[in-house]
């Protein structure tokens, strides 16, 4: 059974710093691209981040370029979002979601994917 479950979420004031994990199993790891997108209350949807597994090559959206790092633990079968310098705007529910291909250029695309997580709650106070 494919799994892909979120933690570290939480409550955090602006400028500060949280780390997302997506565990994931019941697939090959290596063969999989991982994904995180956010959805804000009353928004759509949005890509944040996308890693490669097999090759480690990742996007960003432009809002979280520099800000945000996406990394992998092979084995671990983890992958992680490390979010620094937290604006209230990143408020969100965090989730991963997997597709077993690589990333691309249309890795903000939720379609694309084969599995999701049920997701974290990220907030950031003002």
């Amino acid at each position: 059974e494919v799994q892909l479950v979120e933690s570290g979420g939480g409550l955090v004031q602006t400028g500060g710093s949280l780390t997302l994990s997506c565990a994931a199993s019941g697939f090959t790891f290596d063969d999989y691209a991982i994904g995180w997108f956010r959805q804000a209350p009353g928004k759509e949807p949005e890509g944040v981040s996308c890693i490669t597994i097999i090759t480690g090559n990742t996007y960003y959206q432009g809002s979280v370029k520099g800000r945000f790092t996406i990394s992998s633990d092979n084995a671990k079968n983890t992958v992680y979002l490390r979010m620094n310098s937290l604006k209230p705007e990143d408020t969100a529910v965090y989730y991963c979601k997997a597709r077993r291909s690589y990333c691309s250029g249309n890795y903000y695309r939720s379609e694309m994917y084969d599995y999701s997580g049920p997701g974290t709650q990220v907030t950031v106070s003002s």
